[in-house]
Parts: C-alpha cells; structure tokens; sequence
C-alpha cells in the first residue's frame, strides 16, 4: 500500500467517513487478497462503523495470514471489548502481550477490559504497567483513574486525570471521563463543566451527551440519591448484585412477618416496610420520568437519544393512561377504572427500562406489550364482572413482579 493511499485512508477514518474507507481498501483487497495489513483497516472500519460480525471476519482472515502479528490480536480483543464478551477479549489480549510485551497500548486495553469485569486492582496494576512503559498514554492514564475511583482513591484519581489533562488538555474523552468520576464523588456542578468542555471539542460524544444528561438530573437531590445507589450497584460484581436485591427482598418480608405477628412493633414497623417499598419502586421509575422530564422540556429534549425518547414518550403514555383512570374511578366508583390507574402507572416500569439491556432486547420489548395485553384483559373483565382480582389481573401482578427479577437477570448478565 502507498504511503498516500493510507494516508487517504487514516483521514477518511478520522473523519467517520467509513463507507469512502471501505471503499478504498476493498479496491486494494482486490488488487492483493494476501494483504494482511488491508485486511486489519477493512477490519478497523468494520469495528468502527458498529459492524462487529464483519470485523471479526476480516481480523481472522488477516490473522490467518499474518498469526504473530500482535496488532492483530490487539485488534481482536477491541472488538470483543465492544461487544461485552471480556473473558475473550482478555484472553485476545493476553496474548497480544505475551508476542509483545513492550506496547503500552496492550496493557491499557487490559485495564479496560478488567474495569467492565470490575476487577478494579487488577485493571489498575495494568494502567500503572502501560504507564511506565509510556508515561502520557491517555487511555492509561484514564484508566488509572477510574479504577482508583472505584478504589475509593478520589484523590489519587482526580491527580492522574489532571495529569492527562495537562498532555492533551482539549481531548474530549478524558474530560468526558473527568466528569464521570466527578459525578461518582458527587460533585455534579463540576462533572457539567468537563462534559461541557467534552462536547465543545466533540459534540457528537455520546459518552459525554449521556454524563451531562446525569448531571443535570443530579441537581435535583433525590435523583443524586438515586444516582450513589446506581454507582454502588454497578460497581458489585453479578453475585453481589444479587445479594443486595434478595437481600433486601428477604428483610422487607421479614418486616412484614414481624409486623403481622406483633401489634405492638406494628405502628414502627409498617412506616419503614411503605418507606422500603416505596424506594424499591422509586428505583424502577425515577430514570424514566426523568427522561419524560426531558423530553417536554424545550432544550433537554436534544439530550437524550432516540431509544430514551422512545422509552420516554411511552412512559408519558402509560402515565396518562393511569391519570384518566383513576380519575374515572375517582367520579364512577367503578372498579375497572382503578384497575386500568394501576395499569398505566405500573406499566411505566417495562416502559422505562425496555432499553436497558442491547445483547437481549427483543426480551425486554415484548415483554411490556404482552403485560399491556394482559393488564387490558384485566380491565375488560373487571369492568365486566366487577371483581378486582380475576384471572387476568392476577396473572398481570405475577408477570410485574416476574418481570423485576428477569430485568435485572438481564441487566446484572450484560454488565459483568
């Protein structure tokens, strides 16, 4: 390949002109099928443009030509990182490494992967080992400072990304990261500030767009609360994640068991049992009425992407839905009205998190619309018959509650 072929090709690349990069470099497949360096930029491009399948095919193809290229392996191990699949991509890694062991981008790439597994001391003894092989590697430094926060090392943290800052002080990713970790430490005015400077030097980071819609939501105090309580969930690994959920499952029933059977703790214990409950339920619904909030508003509306929007837009729906029937209720009397308030307002929570998980989503799409046909069976009979709890409604209470252990199922299994 030319020098000025591939300089063609590193501009159209920066520029996010995948379909023009492609274009070029399959005239160059053609030209020689055996090239193995073509191969890893079609593969780059492919990795790039989102298209994960087809940039395996060519890394493989190019590995077949090429098996001890290091950058091949390195290559792998992005794409498998993108995909959440991070025993490969460690594994792809590892031996990126091992052919060598002096490249200060292998060992941050592992820092990486072992933060999205949650391995924090691991992921920050290899940031500390791409360090001293190339002080100023960015994606290290940033790195060092995620895990240092989730050590409970602000400081240290906050230390490592102003050095970054002061090697490359308009990169937009690591002011987007700033803010993140500002955001976990709870200094959400600050964390605006560098997602701000973040989409100033690139307005289409999403990373950034997505800190800054937290930010903003975090100046209401609830809603900071709200945000530590995620922060600390997503920093447990899957099996401690289940431990708080059944854990606080099994003390609210507890409660409960002793509330029944002894009247004298009952007028203490039935506030803290509502007050639980009502932070369980506030937990499903606060991201998605904040998004509603969002999108009504004239501006906020731009910050939010076009699933939160969707998901948003359904949420004002079903909100409206349950609006008008318990106000028919309220005037009628009529049980089926009040069945069809508690309808709307419950079906806010499949609504809210309907894009929570991206490797199982078809699961948590249809499962909203067979809880809307089933809850719309609940209404017709109740109206028909007049009884609140009838086949269909109890079968709609059985998937509600159903659906909180699948979705976190879902949600705990994509996040390891």
């Amino acid at each position: 390949m030319s020098d000025l072929a591939l300089q063609r090709i590193e501009v159209l690349l920066q520029q996010e002109r995948y379909a023009e990069a492609e274009e070029l470099l399959q005239e160059l497949f053609r030209n020689d099928p055996t090239d193995a360096f073509v191969l890893s930029l079609l593969a780059e491009v492919k990795l790039r443009s989102g298209d994960f399948p087809a940039a395996h095919h060519y890394t493989d193809q190019s590995r077949a030509i090429d098996p001890n290229n290091p950058r091949l392996y390195y290559l792998k191990a992005r794409i498998q990182y993108q995909e959440h699949k991070t025993a490969d991509a460690l594994q792809a890694i590892d031996e990126a490494i091992q052919l060598d062991p002096e490249d200060a981008d292998y060992y941050a790439l592992k820092a990486a992967i072992l933060l999205q597994q949650k391995n924090f001391e691991a992921a920050l003894d290899a940031a500390d080992e791409a360090l001293d092989l190339d002080a100023e590697n960015l994606l290290a430094l940033n790195m060092r400072t995620t895990a240092l926060q989730k050590l409970d090392r602000a400081e240290d943290a906050f230390l490592t990304i102003e050095g970054a800052l002061r090697e490359d002080p308009n990169n937009s990713y690591t002011h987007s990261n700033y803010g993140w970790n500002l955001l976990e430490a709870g200094n959400h005015k600050k964390a605006l500030e560098h997602f701000k400077l973040a989409l100033q030097n690139d307005p289409g980071n999403e990373y950034a767009q997505q800190g800054m819609v937290q930010a903003i939501k975090a100046g209401n105090p609830v809603y900071r609360l709200f945000l530590k309580y995620s922060f600390f969930m997503t920093n447990l690994t899957g099996k401690y994640q289940w431990g708080v959920i059944i854990g606080f499952y099994v003390g609210v029933r507890i409660l409960r068991g002793l509330a029944a059977s002894n009247e004298a703790l009952r007028p203490f214990l039935l506030p803290l049992i509502i007050l639980l409950t009502l932070v369980a339920f506030s937990t499903w619904i606060i991201t998605p009425v904040s998004n509603l909030l969002f999108r009504l508003h004239p501006y906020g509306k731009f910050m939010l992407d076009k699933e939160e929007i969707k998901s948003a837009n359904f949420v004002g729906l079903s909100l409206a839905v349950s609006l008008l029937g318990f106000i028919a209720f309220l005037f009628s009397g009529v049980p089926g009205w009040m069945v069809l308030g508690f309808l709307g307002f419950t079906l806010t929570i499949p609504l809210g998190t309907m894009y929570a998980s991206s490797n199982t989503r078809w699961v948590l799409l249809w499962y909203p619309a067979a809880m809307a046909l089933v809850g719309a069976l609940a209404v017709v009979e109740t109206l028909r018959t007049g009884e609140l709890f009838n086949a269909y409604s109890t079968a709609y209470l059985i998937g509600l509650f159903a659906y909180q252990w699948i979705a976190n199922a879902l949600v705990i299994r994509e996040n390891r």
